[in-house]
Order: C-alpha cells, then structure tokens, then sequence
C-alpha cells in the first residue's frame, strides 16, 4: 500500500504532495466519504435487487446479493484509491461500483443457464480482465475525447431515468406514481443543493449533497415517506458465505457474454478514470489505468466467488468530485471503508436503504447530469472543423440512447444481440469506438489529410491526461 501525508504534517511537507495524496483532517475527511457513498448507494445496491428480482429469488436472498455487493464494492474502492503496489489501484477518487453493463446479460444467462452457470462465467470473465488489463491500457491513443466525451455523456444521460425512477416510481401504471409530494420534495433537495453552492464557500459548500439528502430525509418525516422499521430487525452481522448457490459451472456462450461485458466496462472505466484525471489535475500514464482496470476485472472474480456482481468506476462520484473540487483519494478510501462495512453489518445498510426514495433521486438527478455536463466539457477539445467528428458524436449518442427511450425496441432479436445493444452504455461504446477507428485512423479515399495518427491523438489530450512517457 502507498503511504501518505498524517493530517498533522507541516504546511511545507505537505505542500509537495499534489493534493490527490493529501489526507483532510477527520473533520472533513468522514463527512465527504459519507456522501460519496450515499450519493451511489442507490445506483450500486439497484443491480442486485435488479437481477434478484427479475430470476425471481426471494428478498432475503436478494439482501444477501446487496451485502455482497456492497462488500465487494467497499474492496474495490479501496483497491483504486490506496492502491496495491504495482498491481491493481489507479490512486485516484475512484468509487467503484456494481456496473449497470452487466445487469441484462447476467439476467438472461441466469434465467438460461441458472446462478452457478452465471457466476462461473463471471470468474472466467474477471481472470480475462485480469490477463488484458495491461493491453487495453496501451490503446489509450483510440481514447480520445471525442470517445470518452461522447460515453461519458451518454452514460450521465442513460442514468437520468434512473433518478426519475427513484423521484415519481417505476411503474407508470400504478396510482402512486408522481405523486406531487415526491417530485416537490425532490425538487427541494436540487434547490437545495442549487442555494449552498451558489451562497457557501468551502468546506459547506463541498458537503452541499450531503446536506440536501440530510435535510430532506428530516423533511420527509412528517409527510409520513420515511420508514426505518427494517433498521430494528436488521441482523448486525450478515454476508453470503462464497459460492452460495454451488459449485461454478461454465458455458461457453455465458462466458463470451460476460468477456464482452468485461471490454464495455473497461471502456466505461477508461472514460471515468481518465475525467477524474481531468477533475483532480494529476497525469495518468497507461500503467495507471491498466492498475484501475486490473482492480474492475480482480472486482468481477472476486464478486463470482462472493455472490456479486462486475464493478466499475462510478460515474455519479466523478460528477461529486468535479462539483466539490475535493481531490483527496483518501476521501474515497474513507468511503470505500464504509461500503466494506455495510456490506458486512446489514443494520447500517439498512438505515441508507431507508432514506426516502425521492430524496435520493433528487441528488442522483444533478449528480447524473452533471456526469453529461462533464462528457460535455470534454467534447469541447474535439476538432469539429472540416472533420466528421460530428457526425460520429451525433450517431453515437443517437443508436446509445434508443434502449432508453425505447427499452423493448430490441426485443425481437436474438438474445445474443439483446444482450450487447440493449444497454445504452454498451451500444454507445461500440458505435463510437468503431466509427472513430473509421473516420480518424483508417486511411480511405482522399481524406487522408484528415487522418490523426498517434502523436496527434494524443495532442488532444488536455496537458493533465497526457501519458508521460514510458520508462
């Protein structure tokens, strides 16, 4: 594990480490740990009530999937923020998450194959992560902004109906869905949040999210929305004993799936870990992110043996730390400690899952859109003139988004295609990897003016995310 500067060093000492390896003194470190968490616990625990439900396992198994996620998503987000030597951690604010990639895939090769069939083609995908993590990290020259710009706005836009849900429900049909109160309340929470940016500075003004879920759960108490009755018959120990559903088993179409998920998360990862760079001002090289990369694949082996699910870089958190200007990893370590433990004391995890709905969806919205805001900063470094950049942002974002104004338009397709364009972040990951290889490095026609070749990719990158060269 790296060391780090003890909050009670010189103001000289601590001047030469950047501040991404400076530690706050606890005051502040805690509070802005608690809402990293916070702001992604609902988006983290939502693919294993998501999939527990759709292969239709009881609620105290599907509790048992949650603590296992948020355990291994506590062992992850330490792995990135602390680092282990020269293996896996990319030393940055990186909250690691249950990836929304893998929810439709795991589902169909769950309702197919069965659970242990599921998770063995996890395993298998996470030692494939492991073994390719050096090599995907070398490619960074086909990761320029108008790639990562354009994934990283359809995932903050992707998400936006998740925090609708959250705020109004998800079934449109039933009676309670919009309910006034609930879109007001969280209309509140994003004034809230809106108020103490622009009228505190420091440290207030960086705890603006945390205040706004605080101050909403108080409000919501007497509209009658809060419910901490499962706090108090919460067990105060709990996690699924490994390989809970038996021994792996390994089908080969499961396993080609779950590698294919593995390459769209490492896609999705390389977009966040590279805008987190950007946000903290600190150099990656392509050592870094193949050690943040390794940590998303050792995520996905680990969660096949504990009965969880894939994890990548969250992109909620790299919109918090692009609106508080807190660069500390040590922050995220504090929370992925906090995750560790309310993965294993199911009590704590309860008192989270009981903060209001509403209120949550109210901070998720501005955390999600102001991912989209970021995707959208970094598309303002892509050379539009006289270049089809546009064209590829416009066709990229447009098939991206069909699943989520139309989440059955691929319905009648094999289950394979289901599985790779029925998400949002996946389509939108293929289709601009491929038309940017098209438009910017394959040499056609009498364009070849136009093309970029390796040296002029990585101009494009901002001074902060240029690899510095390898040793």
């Amino acid at each position: 594990m790296s060391t780090a500067m003890h909050p009670g060093a010189s103001p000289a000492a601590r001047a030469t480490r950047h501040p991404v390896d400076q530690v706050l003194p606890p005051g502040r470190l805690i509070p802005l740990g608690i809402q990293h968490v916070l702001i992604m616990y609902a988006g983290t625990v939502a693919v294993p009530i998501i999939v527990g439900g759709a292969l239709k396992l009881d609620t105290h198994t599907i509790g048992l999937l949650v603590n296992a996620d948020l355990f291994v998503a506590g062992v992850a987000t330490l792995i990135q923020s602390i680092g282990i030597g020269k293996i896996m951690g990319i030393r940055l604010p990186v909250v690691a998450g249950a990836t929304f990639s893998a929810v439709t895939p795991m589902i169909l090769i769950g309702s197919k194959y069965g659970l242990p069939a599921m998770y063995g083609a996890m395993i298998c995908s996470g030692v494939f992560g492991l073994l390719i993590a050096k090599p995907f990290s070398k490619v960074l020259k086909f990761f320029p902004p108008v790639v990562t710009g354009t994934v990283i706005t359809a995932i903050g836009l992707s998400l936006i109906g998740a925090a609708a849900g959250l705020i109004a429900g998800n079934d449109t049909t039933a009676k309670n869905y919009g309910q006034m109160r609930n879109i007001v309340l969280a209309a509140c929470i994003i004034l809230l949040i809106i108020l103490v940016n622009r009228f505190f500075r420091g440290f207030v003004s960086q705890i603006a999210v945390l205040l706004g879920l605080i101050i909403g759960t108080i409000a919501a108490f007497p509209l009658h929305m809060t419910n901490f009755s499962a706090v108090r018959s919460a067990a105060w120990l709990g996690l699924a004993r490994p390989l809970r559903f038996g021994a792996p088993e390994f089908k080969a179409a499961a396993i080609i799936s779950m590698c294919i998920v593995i390459l769209v998360t490492y896609t999705e990862s390389t977009a966040d870990m590279l805008a987190v760079a950007e946000a903290v001002d600190k150099p990656v090289s392509d050592s870094d992110i193949a050690r943040g990369l390794a940590t998303d694949g050792f995520s996905a082996l680990l969660g096949g043996f504990m009965n969880s699910f894939p994890d990548t870089a969250f992109a909620q958190n790299v919109g918090l730390v692009t609106m508080t200007r807190v660069r500390s990893r040590w922050v995220v370590a504090v929370a992925g400690a906090l995750l560790f433990m309310l993965g294993l004391v199911p009590k704590l995890g309860e008192i989270v899952a009981s903060i209001p709905q509403p209120v949550i969806g109210g901070a998720a919205l501005v955390m999600f859109a102001m991912v989209s805001a970021v995707g959208i900063r970094t598309l303002q470094r892509v050379p539009f003139a006289d270049t089809n950049n546009l064209l590829v942002v416009a066709t990229s974002l447009g098939v991206g988004l069909l699943p989520v104004v139309a989440p059955k338009m691929y319905q009648q397709f094999p289950s394979n295609f289901q599985v790779i364009f029925g998400s949002s972040i996946t389509s939108t990951v293929i289709v601009v990897f491929l038309l940017n290889l098209f438009f910017n490095h394959l040499r056609l026609g009498d364009r070849d003016s136009l093309v970029e070749g390796p040296d002029e990719m990585a101009s494009d990158l901002s001074p902060g995310l240029r690899p510095p060269p390898t040793r």
